[in-house]
């Protein structure tokens, strides 16, 4: 097992300068644990979910604070972009940090918010694999020349390079099993959000895609989740807290698709107490989130948890106290677990 953390950014309580300057400084603490094997931040636009609209510029910031702390994308949205200039600033990032980029891609979950970069939802799949196969092409270096449907690209000089060979490693949000043949062609590590038993049913999928791809199981890609945490001295401390935060956090996912009238894209439990039973969220004092852990990483397969310890109103003291918690009394105790056989 690995241990990461995700940051959505949502909008906090307290001036955003200064949320800023918390999540930085909690980043330090990420690298200071020994623990977190990378800091994925999310991308949203227009919605007090992601104040990070930019990742690239926040993980910019991160990587002149940190020297080991590999650094992430969950994900660039890439029906969004050119994406010649997102192959720049991928560049830029991965040299900036070292070679510590972790580059998470996907199409972009939210029709709302495609829409709001006049992407229409009926092309967003087009575009992402079309941006994909030109950051690919890009990454090869020399000329990038390209004839497509939404990019268009004729002798364009590929100038900058990543220190990563041949790219950065590529990070996907799963849902589909069927998207398991892709990544286990490219070796693309896996994240859900799902429940235990529909994590398996993926986790099972990707080792069996891996092994027609004729791939070693020693190298087999991360496939995990990524969970709402807080750990506190006693149970009661640790759901007072995470209810709170949850309830600011679960307020703005799902608002634009409130005020538009949307069909949400997610089957995310709204209900704090619903969410907190059925392994979504997990809170409470060391013993407790170690078993709940526990149980979650043997029925679901996973090999990496990617921590959510920042979110809603939780103070930057309380999320440093829960990865204070996790990371002498609980990741220790999960750190040599396996999931049960497939």
């Amino acid at each position: 097992m690995k241990f990461g953390v995700t940051d959505h950014m949502d909008r906090g309580v307290i001036p955003l300068q200064d949320q800023y300057e918390d999540r930085l400084r909690l980043a330090e603490e990420y690298e200071k644990s020994g623990w977190i094997y990378c800091l994925h931040i999310n991308e949203h636009h227009g919605t007090p979910l992601g104040m990070a609209p930019s990742p690239a510029v926040f993980l910019a910031a991160v990587s002149q604070r940190t020297k080991t702390l590999r650094i992430g994308t969950s994900v660039f949205t890439l029906a969004m972009y050119n994406p010649y200039r997102l192959f720049d600033e991928i560049c830029m990032l991965d040299q900036m940090s070292g070679g510590r980029l972790q580059l998470g891609v996907g199409r972009g979950i939210s029709p709302i918010e495609l829409g709001f970069m006049g992407v229409k939802l009926e092309d967003a799949n087009e575009m992402y694999a079309e941006a994909l196969e030109i950051l690919m092409r890009c990454f090869q270096g020399g000329t990038l020349n390209f004839s497509g449907k939404h990019f268009n690209y004729d002798d364009v000089p590929i100038v900058l390079e990543a220190i990563q060979k041949p790219h950065p490693p590529l990070w996907y949000g799963i849902g589909s099993p069927d998207t398991t043949v892709w990544a286990a062609e490219h070796g693309v590590n896996l994240l859900t959000n799902r429940f235990a038993s529909d994590a398996r049913v993926l986790h099972d999928r990707y080792v069996q895609e891996w092994a027609l791809a004729k791939k070693d199981p020693a190298d087999f890609p991360f496939f995990g989740t990524s969970k709402h945490i807080v750990v506190a001295d006693t149970d009661e401390e640790a759901i007072a807290i995470c209810r709170s935060g949850h309830a600011r956090w679960i307020y703005h996912n799902t608002l634009l698709f409130k005020q538009r009238n949307v069909q949400r894209h997610s089957a995310t439990v709204e209900d704090f107490d619903g969410a907190l039973a059925s392994g979504i969220v997990f809170a409470g004092s060391p013993t407790t989130v170690r078993d709940g852990l526990a149980k979650f990483i043997e029925e679901s397969g996973i090999n990496y948890l990617a921590c959510r310890l920042a979110f809603g109103d939780v103070t930057f003291e309380q999320s440093k106290r829960s990865l204070d918690l996790l990371t002498s009394k609980v990741f220790p105790d999960l750190a040599e677990l396996k999931a049960a056989a497939v």
